[in-house]
């Protein structure tokens, strides 16, 4: 675990480490760690609007855990994008195949999850 944070600060580690792969693979896994990084930011700007624009819920403090999950969500994301761009990039220069991950599918339910319980509140709400 240390090991593969240390790799996240210090990229000229990885590439000690096999044989560089060819470049377009790693600008590929980079723009995919973009793409996360964009989604966590995403979530983490859900979560303030949460927090500052929408009215109180009818159920106590659901807004605010609302917020607070879409934030906690973001810095998830952030933090698994990097973990994921390390563990393929090393995966690509020991020409291993590339690390799975269930994480977008947990993440989907996550949201999906979340937007079915934003429905209700609204609901709630519309039927008072």
């Amino acid at each position: 675990m240390i090991g593969d944070l240390r790799q996240w600060f210090d990229p000229e580690r990885a590439e000690r480490v096999g044989e560089p792969p060819d470049y377009r693979f790693s600008l590929a896994n980079e723009r995919t760690f973009l793409a996360w990084i964009r989604t966590g930011l995403a979530l983490i700007a859900g979560g303030l609007a949460c927090a500052q624009f929408l009215p109180p819920l009818p159920i106590a403090h659901l807004r605010e855990g609302i917020a607070v999950l879409l934030l906690l969500l973001g810095a998830l994301v952030a933090l698994r994008a990097v973990d994921h761009w390390a563990r393929t990039e090393r995966a690509m220069r020991l020409k291993q195949d590339l690390p799975g991950s269930r994480f977008p599918a947990v993440l989907a339910i996550v949201v999906a999850l979340g937007a079915l319980l934003l429905v209700v509140a609204v609901l709630i709400q519309a039927s008072r």
